[in-house]
């Protein structure tokens, strides 16, 4: 039940639903759209890419007695409509359920897409105690790419209506026309009707452009008789066949094909039912079961390679080679999708490059972009843990072995496309990128400045580098190839001692974060966080680098991107895209770097021995995961995107939610963290 009906609070908490193919519907709780992402109809053109805003909303309003009350909430720029006030309840777990209460006219509105196809329904239960009622339906339409908007715009729209389905053309462009139907009721036409100014606040902070036009293509009115109960569907789609579309039955199947997916992971009992005897069983089984819901957001299918990808974040995101990867293990292996495992790391070798993992593709046109040092070598981790949760060497063998070894030749060799300038210099250790490139994940550049190039010997790329050659030296055993794996073995040895030679920055007490850069960073964490650590987990220096870390860049949310008291440290994410792009890793926290600070964690438990410091570790190890664990239980449903977590969260208190609203990597580590 929602108690506080402060428009405020209302309109800082979003929800999200996506239909397997890169589309999307998403408000806010009130219905407000505060961005120009928002929307009930959000759909691919070319999924997942090329996504454009077809239905804005469908504003509501119940007439009585001859007179009307809006259920709708709309935001201008000096007016705001309060139709708010009506809202009873919000709840999202599989759909998001409003429930309005208007002079004892009850209603309760789910929104539903259909799975793989840009189709979005809209069911109204509608109870009627009392007199004769009017529900009016107006539906609110665009037709624009998602990441722009059209302000002082005059639409030019076509209307072809049979009953209550209408094709709805707009600004002429017939090749995709959006069909609109409701179950009943009449459809009265508006003309050269539009919707002027409505006002993104959300883009105003972001600095862009918050105002847009849309156009109001007419108006459903429903009648409700005295104590009656009915239902009434609502259908927006960029398919023609939308009489088939039940409604009712769409949200059934949505909510069957999730509980599938849930009850698979093997991870929560009586799925559909999470009520337990044991209340914080029940309260952890709730979690994991919406967390595994939010995993399912991320993953879509790529028609053009038929295979399934990775969304990288919710709104503006494509898929991502770095951020599918490091999802990889918390969406895919951990829930036990593993056939979607397998097409994911096809879907990131497909268009491999001069040894390059795509780091995405280009909204526009599918292009592959290949500015990613990093992309290729986490393909190596994901590929030992792929193993480690199938055993599937077969696969591996057969698909991928002859794609590591070329990869592995291709950084030796070097690869400057697309600047990024990589090669294994004479102490064995990787160089890569110039001043002006971003091929780390610390990738934030605004026109040609490139905000943190890291350019040089990065640390996380040569912890990565000496990983991969060693599950490189792992797998040519497991498949015959001896001579080789002596090879790697030699080459993984010479690299891990100018590694630990080079890297220890005494007077910090951690790594240096580029040779030559002594900034406290996490990046140093993938020394102890990966499968073959370069770094002696159980040695001074380990401990060194996890208590630096700790006391420097670790709080409840993520840990920071550079300590405070460093040169340029930001805490706050705000402002226009130069103040946010030279302050993204900066010092803001960045959720998913919980995962390696816990896989390091981990890691330095395995290697002790001694009994005394394995307890005490495991101790330290165990407050944190707590701390997570009470951190997003409490996040995940009170503020931000309910039911998912955000990319990054300002590290000065109150440490709003910022970026993107629902992000992979960040659901995926904190799921992985909580098991």
């Amino acid at each position: 039940m929602i108690k506080n009906k402060e428009l405020s609070e209302l309109i800082n908490k979003e929800w999200i639903i996506t239909n397997g193919i890169g589309g999307y519907a998403s408000s806010t709780i009130s219905g407000t759209n505060t961005r120009k992402y928002h929307g009930l109809l959000v759909a691919p053109l070319t999924p997942p890419a090329r996504r454009y805003l077809i239905l804005s909303k469908v504003d509501e309003s119940i007439t009585i007695n001859n007179k009307t009350y809006n259920l709708y909430t709309n935001m201008c720029e000096n007016y705001i409509s309060d139709g708010y006030k009506y809202l009873l309840d919000f709840e999202k777990q599989y759909v998001p359920t409003f429930k309005f209460d208007v002079n004892g006219l009850k209603i309760e509105k789910t929104i539903c897409m259909k799975y793989r196809e840009n189709t979005v329904c809209i069911l109204y239960k509608i109870k009627n105690s009392k007199d004769e009622a009017i529900l009016n339906l107006a539906p609110i339409v665009n037709f624009r790419d998602f990441h722009t908007v059209n302000s002082n715009h005059n639409f030019n729209i076509r209307q072809n209506i049979n009953n209550t389905k209408v094709k709805v053309v707009v600004d002429r462009i017939s090749e995709h026309p959006i069909y609109i139907k409701c179950s009943e009721g009449e459809y009265v036409e508006h003309f050269n009707d539009n919707f002027n100014n409505m006002y993104y606040i959300e883009e105003e902070k972001r600095g862009f452009e918050p105002k847009e036009n849309h156009a109001v293509t007419g108006v459903y009115n429903i009648k409700i008789n005295p104590n009656e109960e009915k239902n009434i569907t609502f259908v927006c789609s960029l398919e023609e066949n939308i009489d088939e579309v039940d409604a009712q039955k769409v949200i059934d199947e949505e909510i069957e094909r999730l509980d599938k997916i849930i009850s698979d992971t093997g991870l929560i009992d009586n799925v559909g039912n999470e009520t337990n005897a044991v209340p914080q069983k029940s309260e952890k089984n709730k979690l994991i079961k919406d967390l595994i819901i939010a995993t399912d957001n991320f993953v879509v299918f790529r028609p053009t390679f038929m295979l399934h990808t990775v969304i990288a974040g919710y709104h503006w995101f494509l898929d991502w080679g770095r951020d599918a990867l490091i999802s990889f293990e918390g969406l895919l292996l951990k829930t036990k999708r593993f056939d979607i495992a397998k097409e994911v790391l096809m879907t990131f070798v497909k268009n491999i490059k001069y040894g390059l993992v795509p780091n995405g593709y280009s909204g526009f046109d599918n292009r592959p972009l290949y500015n990613s040092v990093d992309s290729s070598l986490l393909l190596f981790e994901q590929v030992k843990k792929y193993i480690n949760y199938t055993g599937d060497y077969e696969y591996i063998k057969e698909n991928l072995y002859d794609i590591l070894v070329q990869i592995i030749q291709c950084y030796q060799t070097g690869i400057d496309v697309d600047d990024n300038n990589i090669y294994v210099d004479k102490d064995y250790l990787l160089v890569s990128g110039t001043e002006k490139t971003q091929n780390t994940w610390m990738d934030a550049k605004y026109g040609e400045y490139a905000v943190t190039p890291r350019n040089g010997k990065a640390v996380e790329i040569n912890a990565m580098w000496y990983n991969a050659l060693k599950i490189l030296e792992d797998l040519s055993k497991e498949f015959g190839k001896l001579e080789d794996a002596k090879k790697y073995a030699k080459l993984a040895k010479l690299t891990k001692l100018a590694f630990n030679e080079k890297f220890y920055n005494k007077k910090k007490k951690c790594l240096y974060d580029v040779l030559g850069d002594s900034k406290i960073r996490p990046n140093q964490l993938f020394a102890l966080s990966l499968t073959y650590p370069v770094i002696d987990a159980n040695s001074e220096i380990a401990k060194e680098i996890m208590d630096t870390v700790r006391k420097k860049l670790l709080n409840k949310y993520g840990l920071k991107t550079l300590a405070k008291g460093e040169v340029g440290y930001v805490e706050v994410y705000e402002g226009d895209p130069y103040k946010r792009d030279t302050s993204y890793h900066q010092g803001i926290t960045w959720v998913w770097l919980l995962g390696i600070y816990f896989d390091a964690y981990k890691n330095m438990i395995k290697a002790t021995k001694l009994k005394t410091e394995k307890e005490k570790l495991q101790n330290e190890l165990d407050k944190f995961i707590e701390t997570t664990y009470k951190t997003f239980k409490s996040d995940l449903y009170n503020q931000g995107m309910i039911g998912s977590i955000s990319e990054l969260y300002d590290s000065k208190a109150p440490q709003l939610p910022k970026g993107t609203m629902a992000q992979a990597w960040s659901v995926a580590e904190v799921l992985r963290i909580i098991l």
